[in-house]
């Protein structure tokens, strides 16, 4: 089994004298003037990122970039917060954790969604989504695949309750769903099609399903974007050209994004097996889907969703609202 310990949705939980240690190594890639610094894990929907950069696009747009690899977005949430980055690539749901009065950043553009690369593996004898209850499912609580799970069960009306959670990452997971430990399990590819290969079971639903609800974002600390708008409007131009770019050249696109992102995702077969489950969006869909201040797209509805969902899960405080996490302007 590919050991996806990089994966962009892992829920870290540091602390202390561990979180200092852990964002010590992010000191020299600070962010100045001059360059916008972007930490991000590794997942196959940042490799715009790395294409845009090859391919000259940020150049062509004026902006400077720096990317940093961190192991958890946790982790790079919080090296944004000490201002060490500019901004963090992460999911939706991820960043309604974080923000906050003191620390203040909005979401400028779109990478991805998840179109079948997340699913739910079961046991044959469980039909259906109703058939969750009273069952075990493991799980990455925390993470967005504990959101995601926790969306399926309110669009059944299933109190969260009513099942119980085991927690692990991913791949242990799946793993433990593989061995006959668990009956149900909430992981993402390679692991689903790995399910599918051994005939242990069956992909009870997947992301395909649920269409705009797993997505990952560009979210750009406030500071910038009230002082550097201009390259702000640049980095996302560039992204969206790389994007374009995707369309008319997969194969190129996907050696220069695999070499970018590396670790699990560094052969270009591998990255182009991994970009299957996802849709890369570009400039229209991404228009679309976080619309505007005076009309909001269905980002919204995530938004709303990930506030009851984390609030229910003990993971958030204080309500968000689309204005205080979404910048649509930089798109337009």
């Amino acid at each position: 089994m590919l050991n996806n310990v990089f994966g962009r949705r892992v829920a870290g939980m540091v602390c202390g004298t561990m979180m200092a240690a852990l964002l010590a190594p992010l000191a020299p890639s600070s962010a100045f003037a001059g360059k916008i610094s972007i930490g991000h894990t590794i997942w196959v929907g940042y490799g715009p990122l790395y294409l845009a950069r090859d391919l000259g696009y940020f150049k062509e747009n004026g902006v400077d970039v720096e990317f940093q690899v961190v192991d958890d977005s946790a982790l790079a949430m919080a090296a944004q917060a000490a201002g060490k980055l500019d901004g963090t690539a992460t999911t939706v749901d991820e960043i309604l954790k974080y923000r906050s009065d003191n620390f203040c950043f909005k979401a400028v553009a779109v990478f991805d969604e998840s179109h079948g690369g997340d699913g739910m593996v079961s046991l044959d004898s469980i039909k259906g989504l109703p058939d969750l209850k009273g069952k075990t499912v493991a799980l990455n609580e925390g993470s967005t695949s504990q959101f995601w799970f926790s969306y399926l069960l309110k669009k059944q009306g299933i109190p969260l309750k009513d099942v119980t959670v085991l927690n692990m990452s991913a791949d242990a997971a799946a793993a433990a769903f593989i061995a006959g430990q668990v009956p149900v399990a909430v992981t993402w590819e390679p692991n689903l099609t790995l399910v599918k290969t051994k005939k242990v079971g069956k992909v009870l639903t997947d992301s395909a399903a649920t269409p705009g609800v797993i997505v990952d974002v560009l979210e750009i600390s406030c500071k910038v974007l009230q002082e550097r708008p201009n390259d702000v409007k640049g980095f996302v131009a560039a992204l969206q050209k790389a994007v374009d770019f995707i369309k008319t050249n997969p194969d190129k696109a996907y050696a220069i994004m695999a070499k970018g992102v590396g670790g699990y995702l560094k052969e270009p077969k591998d990255f182009a097996d991994a970009a299957s489950g996802v849709k890369f969006y570009d400039k229209a869909m991404t228009v679309s889907y976080l619309g505007t201040k005076e009309k909001p797209g269905q980002i919204a509805e995530v938004i709303k969703l990930g506030n009851e969902i984390w609030s229910d899960l003990g993971k958030m405080k204080t309500t968000i609202d689309y204005n205080a996490v979404i910048d649509p302007g930089f798109t337009q």
